[in-house]
């Protein structure tokens, strides 16, 4: 039985597919860039020309409106959260500053009146 560290050459009946080499071992650190990560810095990978050419100018329009469309929607609404947090802050606390009037002009009315209705009931006695 071979093992991993041994060659083994094909005989003639395993076909005549010619033995991998070995593996050169790598050093530990380099100093140039791995080839496999400059392309992750430029952004997303481009489609092939041939996928371009079979699905059309129209289907590759509406596919990149469709991406601005969600980019557009989602920076909008970051936006008009970012802009009505604070006028609705303040339309709320004028609201409640307002009510407050309000209610205690109401209460002044209600307790002046049970007073006056209080105050004739006792004269009438």
């Amino acid at each position: 039985m071979p093992t991993l560290t041994e060659v083994v050459q094909p005989g003639p009946d395993q076909g005549a597919a010619p033995a991998a080499p070995a593996p050169q071992p790598q050093p530990a650190l380099q100093a140039e860039p791995q080839p496999a990560v400059a392309p992750l810095l430029e952004g997303p990978p481009k489609p092939p020309a041939f996928l371009l050419a079979a699905e059309g100018e129209d289907a590759l329009t509406q596919r990149v409106l469709a991406d601005l469309q969600r980019q557009i929607d989602l920076m909008l609404e970051y936006r008009l959260r970012e802009t009505l947090t604070p006028a609705l802050a303040r339309m709320a606390d004028q609201l409640i500053r307002d009510t407050r009037v309000e209610l205690a002009a109401t209460l002044r009315e209600v307790v002046a009146r049970a007073v006056a209705q209080e105050l004739a009931r006792l004269r009438q006695r």
